[in-house]
């Protein structure tokens, strides 16, 4: 059987304060290579070692079943796949899973109940990376994956965006007059909403567009319908009633693909950088932070403030009444710079100066294309 060696790079940011940027400190990037062999089977190696426990073979008669992987089937037991594992949330069909596939078209892409088991997945050995949703350009963003960012230590190492184009599904026999409601998920409802109040149809929210599909093929419903992807109308056996039916043709969701090792940045094609920062309360502060990028003429993609979970209020200082008077809060912000950029360490450098947390979550190439 043949062995090969991954190599996983665990990276650690520091940085030294400097007023200047043209000190001889620099934020280095610290590396040390950890060596894990994954020998490989008839049909699915097995990585780092042979065990085949109770779990193990739970894991695998829940993916027989086409089930996601739930918080029950995340234990000590190692990832198995002859190819690249790739956990998304939801069940098959799911946009999340066209990302993936988009993402690594060779993969094998793993359902997950949750967000929170998709990240749990990957820092387990369960999966080798995961792609999840981080904002839509009609929806906003996922808040809940900000926050699970931050509470886990996986690195952001790719981006996919992804073209959302809704349908409206049923089961064969059924017209769309015969229809009293509509299952999706509730931005896709909301997505969609024109052309459903048009066709007078109840909608109902569900927890993924997937799923709506499989719960109406399933359950044979004849006045149902659900609002979902091709690719789940092929794989529950449903009829495709309408397609295109979102309010606006552009509708994006753009994926970030996370994994246990950082990958080492370059500046031979565009990168982003994702970061998150606090800063302590006072006139301009936030404006002082935006300011390290401007001067150094750093383009900001994206910004995100989320409550400071630990802290969300701080207590007011004026002795006035002792109570609450602010919210502490994280700010996300990604811009369009590699970490291997001087400008970009010598941005990060001064921002630190003043902040009172900075993480890299990952810097990483941009990617341009959808599908």
């Amino acid at each position: 059987m043949a062995a090969f060696v991954i190599k996983s790079l665990v990276s650690q940011i520091t940085a030294k304060h400097s007023p200047s940027d043209h000190t001889s400190s620099r934020i280095e990037i610290k590396s040390a290579l950890i060596s894990v062999k994954r020998r490989c089977g008839s049909k699915i190696p097995v990585l780092a070692a042979s065990i085949h426990s109770e779990n193990d073979q739970s894991i695998e008669a829940q993916k027989k079943k086409n089930g996601p992987l739930s918080s029950t089937h995340l234990s000590n037991s190692v990832s198995n796949g002859s190819c690249l594992r790739v956990a998304y949330q939801g069940v098959r069909g799911a946009y999340s899973e066209s990302a993936a596939q988009k993402a690594y078209p060779n993969c094998e892409a793993v359902p997950c109940e949750q967000f929170d088991t998709a990240f749990e997945s990957v820092e387990r050995w369960l999966v080798d990376r995961a792609v999840l949703p981080i904002e839509n350009s009609l929806g906003g963003s996922i808040h809940r994956n900000y926050d699970l960012l931050l509470r886990h230590r996986l690195h952001i190492v790719g981006e996919v965006k992804y073209a959302v184009r809704h349908c409206l599904l049923a089961n064969h026999g059924v017209k769309v007059e015969d229809l009293k409601r509509v299952l999706s998920h509730p931005q896709a409802l909301a997505q969609c909403e024109n052309t459903l109040t048009k066709l007078g149809l109840v909608r109902e929210a569900v927890d993924d567009t997937a799923g709506a599909a499989k719960h109406v093929a399933l359950q044979k419903l004849e006045d149902t319908g659900a609002v979902a992807s091709s690719a789940a109308a092929s794989i529950y056996g449903l009829n495709i009633l309408a397609e295109d039916i979102q309010d606006d043709s552009d509708n994006v969701t753009r994926f970030l693909i996370l994994a246990r090792e950082p990958i080492i940045p370059g500046t031979d094609r565009p990168f982003k950088t994702s970061i998150v920062f606090s800063l302590e309360e006072g006139p301009g502060v936030l404006f002082k932070a935006l300011a390290v990028f401007a001067l150094r003429q750093i383009n900001l993609t994206k910004i995100e403030s989320r409550p400071l979970r630990k802290q969300p209020l701080r207590a007011s200082d004026d002795g006035n009444s002792g109570l609450p008077k602010y919210f502490d809060y994280l700010f996300y912000v990604d811009f369009e710079a590699s970490m291997a950029d001087e400008n970009a360490q010598n941005a990060l450098r001064h921002l630190k100066e003043f902040a009172t947390f900075l993480r890299v979550l990952g810097s990483y190439p941009v990617h341009t294309s959808m599908v």
